[in-house]
């Protein structure tokens, strides 16, 4: 006999409804998916010296996390590669002069949202500090405005405290791209002509190939590495 899903369960199953926001959330991934062109560029760079960075600034009083180091430098490569940074909506690509970043936040109940940083592109790296932790904290509480999510051109999504070094973030639709930042971990790694210990992070970027090509993305993603290693 046929089994249907009714009768598949178990008197101790757990049963988890798509419904509210998490349908809201599940019913979003499955349009984005459905709707775009979604290819994925990997890479791997050296980010001793994003951490180095990240130890001077906390020396100098500014409690930047890791990925507060990133963004920055993200936001340094979306001005140089404007191509990444905007929506397509009715065939149309919209590029935004404006870099409104969002940042994924994981909420209780396995939820994720991924509220913007507006105008991140304007403000230095101190006030992207402060801009980040407020949009985390109101995530969390419920109080972000619909500009906030809704509004963002370009997002990033950080696994970096997991074992996963490499994986293929969803498009946040209708944005162009988006970047998933994996483990970092200590790796044999050439340096200055030697192999030796290096703080090696995973990078994957996902993009609309409808808007954006391989080559463009690949470029972004190369400098992106590239930025990231001469920080040290």
């Amino acid at each position: 006999m046929t089994q249907t899903p009714e009768n598949q369960a178990g008197a101790g199953d757990q049963i988890v409804r798509l419904s509210g926001m998490r349908g809201m959330i599940a019913g979003k991934m499955l349009e984005s998916l459905s709707t775009t062109a979604q290819l994925t560029h990997q890479a791997e760079c050296d980010a001793t010296g994003l951490l180095e960075l990240k130890n001077r600034l906390q020396e100098q009083g500014l409690k930047a996390s890791v990925e507060d180091v990133l963004l920055d430098v993200v936001v340094e490569m979306l001005s140089r590669h404007p191509g990444l940074n905007g929506t397509l909506v009715d065939k149309e690509i919209r590029l935004s002069k404006a870099i409104n970043l969002g940042v994924a936040v994981a909420l209780p109940g396995d939820l994720l949202v991924a509220p913007a940083i507006l105008d991140a592109g304007s403000m230095t790296l101190e006030e992207r500090v402060a801009a980040r932790r407020d949009v985390v904290e109101r995530a969390r509480t419920n109080k972000l405005t619909v500009t906030e999510m809704t509004g963002g051109t370009f997002t990033i999504t950080n696994l970096g405290l997991s074992r996963v070094r490499f994986f293929t973030p969803i498009l946040n639709a209708p944005q162009l791209a988006i970047l998933g930042v994996g483990e970092t971990a200590l790796r044999p790694w050439v340096h200055n002509g030697e192999i030796t210990p290096r703080r090696i992070m995973g990078l994957s970027l996902t993009f609309d190939h409808r808007g954006v090509n391989g080559a463009p993305a690949g470029q972004f993603l190369t400098d992106l590495c590239t930025a990231i290693e001469q920080l040290g």
